[in-house]
Formats: structure tokens, C-alpha cells, sequence
């Protein structure tokens, strides 16, 4: 409540700027996002996380399919290598829920 368009306050990043890989993952099933903010994927796909965003309720990550960049369900995604363990906290910006 009272975040506007922010999904939440806060993320965990492997660096400030949130441009390092945290982890890579295969799509468990397809996933067809509600608006522009949202990336599309299909079963099997190989999914890039950028950062994840943290607090209630959210239960959502930022990656990238192909070119395609936007969020998407955690629970979508089995992860199958990581990129680093260093996970900085930090705080969300209206950037972060623009269209890509």
C-alpha cells in the first residue's frame, strides 16, 4: 500500500548498480506477464536474474529472456547456476517499474 506503481521498497543486487548476473535459471512452465513491465517466457527457457526484490508481498524477481528484460514470479524459475553469493540490499527507484 501506498508504493504506487513500485511492486516494493527494497532488492538484493550482486552489485550497486544491479548489472551483475546473480543466477541463471530454466522457466518451469510458460508465463505471460499482465503489463509492459512483465517479461514473457516459455517452458524450458533460460532465464538471467538481475536482482530480486524483496519484502511483502512480493514474490517477484528481474530478469532477462533474450532481449527482453522485466519481472517475473520467483516460483517460476529453478535455478540451475549462480553468479555470486554477495547480495547487497538496496533501495527500489521509480526507474525500476517503468516499461521497458
Amino acid at each position: 500500500p501506498g508504493l504506487g506503481r513500485r511492486f516494493a521498497e527494497r532488492k538484493r543486487c550482486a552489485d550497486p548498480e544491479c548489472s551483475m548476473l546473480m543466477c541463471r535459471g530454466k522457466a518451469m512452465r510458460d508465463f505471460k506477464g499482465p503489463d509492459c513491465r512483465f517479461v514473457n517466457f516459455k517452458k524450458g527457457e533460460a532465464v538471467y536474474v538481475y536482482y530480486k526484490l524483496i519484502g511483502e508481498p512480493t514474490e517477484l524477481w528481474a530478469g532477462s529472456v533474450g532481449s527482453d528484460f522485466g519481472y517475473f514470479p520467483k516460483d517460476l524459475l529453478e535455478i540451475n547456476h549462480n553468479y555470486s553469493n554477495e547480495e547487497l540490499e538496496l533501495p527500489t527507484d521509480e526507474t525500476d517499474f517503468v516499461c521497458f
